[in-house]
């Protein structure tokens, strides 16, 4: 199947348990506190098809980014009746719970994926969790030209302590375009000493996601070579002579670790043929391959690549008892929720140029179509968790067309103890909408940007 229909039939099959699960929160208790729901939608616009039952329209509606559940007496500026099954003739305490209970939907469905994911099958790479040890490090890189070497272990990283892969990845998606304090652990001569410089964490993606193996950062996977699973017949690898069970030690003098390590030394290489140091059951020999240029259908970066399908770095399998995989939903749950405001803190102080890593429709739709095209269940569980924790928190932010934009009103309402003049509201949503359409252009523009159409790309 064609990247482009797996990357759409996966995000909106996402987007709509994302839909689904927040709306049928605020459905379900608006139905539990008697008020009456006139329209439930997956989707917006206009009416596609759908079912009356009582007094709720279930309906799919013709734009699938979103959905709304829409109350009696809801919309602002609409007349009230009196009738005691309207939005704004319940307490202010259930209006707030309604508002609180589509965030809340979606948080639940994080926690539980995770730790559904926990319990069942978790694939976990074992590098992501061990010290940060630097694998080929370019010389042209913003770390190579920091100072920073290969086999360095990274004892400290911005406010970081000895973090793992996984810590580092996350501070820096934090610090682009701004300069930490890196200390790296190098052994020389026999003798381990520590190095301390700064590193610019510059984006040099010319467009695509930020991606710190792009700075020179790449992790050493695996202690032992990058190992062939697959050959592609026809290609530099296969005319070589390389089998599967091969592992590839070396390539241009430089031993790599990682599949990145691999195409990085490829592309300081150019058009150059590269020689590869190879391990056949215990033995070395060399072989001399002409890379080829290669253009991916993934979203991956154009490249020189050998064409053969690495075996995956060493991972183990957890199946936790369910105590231990709640647990664990928890913390990975409370960790990113915490990266999630971090971020947003960073875009609203300008720190980090962060709003440039935003992504819309487009980029969650490549995310998506990646995952769903890795192998096993748990990258599109993750990114759907995700995705769900991030549109929950998003949601309570106090803007008055969102969630938390509404308890916040019924808020102020509660403690001036009187309703605010409807005029006021209404100019207040106007406002809000503005701003969320603006918001939502700069998104699309990221999201264009990384498309790459204006940019050409080498033969």
């Amino acid at each position: 199947m064609p990247f482009a229909v797996t990357a759409t039939v996966s995000f909106l099959i996402v987007l709509g348990i994302m839909v689904l699960v927040h709306e049928f929160g605020h459905f379900a208790v608006a139905k539990l506190c008697g008020v009456r729901v006139e329209v439930f939608s997956l989707g917006f616009g206009t009416r596609l098809f759908g079912v009356k039952y009582g007094d709720t329209d279930y309906r799919i509606s013709a734009l699938p980014l979103g959905g709304y559940v829409k109350m009696s007496g809801e919309t602002p500026g609409s007349e009230t009746t009196g009738d005691p099954g309207e939005f704004s003739a319940h307490p202010r305490w259930q209006r707030v719970l309604i508002a609180l209970a589509g965030p809340v939907a979606n948080f639940i469905l994080a926690f539980v994926l995770m730790a559904a994911l926990y319990t069942m099958h978790n694939e976990v790479e074992q590098y992501l969790a061990a010290p940060a040890v630097l694998d080929v490090v370019p010389p042209n890189s913003p770390a190579g030209r920091a100072g920073l070497e290969t086999g360095d272990r990274i004892v400290h990283f911005d406010d970081k302590k000895n973090p793992t892969w996984e810590t580092l990845t996350d501070r820096a998606l934090l610090d682009v375009n701004t300069t930490v304090p890196i200390t790296v652990e190098r052994t020389v001569n026999g003798q381990t000493k520590q190095f301390s410089t700064e590193l610019l964490l510059a984006d040099p993606s010319h467009g695509e996601d930020f991606d710190i193996e792009a700075l020179g950062l790449l992790p050493k996977e695996q202690d032992g070579p990058v190992m062939i699973q697959d050959v592609v017949p026809g290609n530099p690898a296969a005319k070589a002579g390389l089998k599967t069970g091969d592992g590839l030690v070396a390539v241009n003098g430089q031993q790599v670790h990682s599949v990145a390590a691999v195409i990085t030394v490829l592309d300081e290489g150019g058009n150059k043929p590269a020689n590869l140091v190879i391990d056949r059951n215990g033995k070395q020999f060399s072989a001399t391959v002409q890379p080829v240029w290669t253009e991916y259908s993934t979203g991956q970066a154009p490249g020189y690549a050998l064409g053969f399908l690495p075996a995956p770095p060493p991972f183990t399998v957890e199946q936790l008892p369910l105590s231990k995989a709640i647990q664990r939903s928890i913390s990975y749950n409370v960790h990113y929720s915490g990266l999630i405001l971090d971020i947003l803190h960073r875009m609203f102080t300008r720190h980090g140029q962060v709003m440039q890593q935003l992504s819309g429709p487009i980029g969650m739709a490549r995310m998506t179509g990646e995952a769903a095209e890795m192998h096993g269940w748990q990258p599109i569980i993750g990114l759907t968790a995700l995705i769900s924790l991030n549109l929950g928190i998003m949601n309570l932010l106090p803007i008055p067309i969102l969630d938390g934009g509404m308890i916040l009103l019924l808020c102020i309402e509660g403690m001036l103890r009187r309703d605010l003049k409807q005029e006021f509201k209404e100019r207040v949503y106007q406002v809000a909408f503005v701003m969320l359409i603006l918001f939502f252009a700069i998104i699309m523009v990221n999201d264009v940007s990384k498309l790459n159409l204006f940019q050409h790309l080498k033969p």
